[in-house]
């Protein structure tokens, strides 16, 4: 669970999410739990569901009377483009806007709210547990309230700064889609256990608890993933026999390059407005 508490002095005094999605709601539950009041929140979405008690909702930007210094953005990015005419009375002048949309660029984001301070954000499910890593991009007229950003984003994750924006549709297919690119490989590996015969239920907790604790071992291990690897293959044993397997032509790391790429790629692609 998020065990991080945010000063109320050191958190802006209100937000906006335009959008709150998956990811948006993960985002505003990571801060419920760190201690932010739930008033501090104003959604704006039409279809939004199930908000923590106390978060205000509006269902379209003309309901909304008061505006804002900070607002995150959760919109699906092919929508910037009509949406934006929206969004732009919501911001006071000088207003941050952190964006969470794949592949929108800072210079698009800034076209789109000229008056804005504009910063890139990808986060994944796991901001909603302060488990989240949180790939930022700010462009330089930003950079003066990036140790603000960090202090107020600290409870969802580990803050990551990336200075070549060029990388952030990378970041969003490793940091954001790559939870998902996990939960097959858990599946996967329940999949593997009932093949080499345990019933599933036994085969979803072993998969499940060894998947846990390998994760938060490598998190905490002064050791590589490749190091703790080597620590639990013995030459000829049963781990040799499985990563033969895996490694066989390069087996997994070609996939996971190929899974990786094509979801950057498509980032790029959804951004553009390509949605077929």
């Amino acid at each position: 669970m998020n065990n991080i508490k945010v000063a109320m002095s050191a958190f802006p005094s209100k937000i906006c999410f335009y959008g709150c999605g998956n990811m948006g709601s993960a985002m505003l539950r990571g801060w419920l739990a760190a201690g932010i009041s739930p008033d501090t929140f104003h959604v704006v979405d039409p279809v939004a569901e199930n908000l923590p008690a106390g978060v205000a909702l509006s269902r379209s930007a003309q309901e909304v009377q008061p505006s804002f210094d900070v607002l995150v953005l959760g919109i699906k990015p092919q929508l910037l483009s009509s949406l934006a005419s929206d969004i732009a009375p919501l911001l006071n002048p000088g207003a941050l806007v952190i964006s969470i949309l794949a592949g929108t660029t800072t210079q698009t984001l800034s076209d789109a709210f000229p008056a804005a301070r504009i910063v890139r954000l990808m986060p994944n499910l796991a901001a909603a547990i302060g488990k989240s890593p949180l790939g930022l991009f700010a462009p330089k007229a930003t950079e003066l309230v990036k140790s603000d950003i960090a202090a107020w984003l600290a409870p969802l994750g580990s803050v990551i700064w990336i200075d070549d924006e060029d990388h952030m549709d990378a970041v969003t297919a490793l940091a954001g889609s790559g939870p998902a690119f996990i939960y097959r490989v858990i599946d996967a590996l329940t999949k593997g256990g009932e093949a080499a015969g345990l019933p599933q239920v036994v085969a979803a907790q072993l998969a499940l608890s060894m998947t846990e604790g390998a994760a938060i071992l490598a998190a905490t291990s002064p050791e590589t993933p490749g190091d703790l690897a080597a620590r639990v293959t013995s030459p000829g044993g049963t781990t040799a026999a499985g990563l033969a397997v895996l490694d066989a032509d390069s087996a997994l790391d070609r996939l996971m390059t190929q899974t990786l790429r094509a979801a950057r790629d498509r980032g790029t692609e959804l951004a553009k407005g390509d949605v077929t």
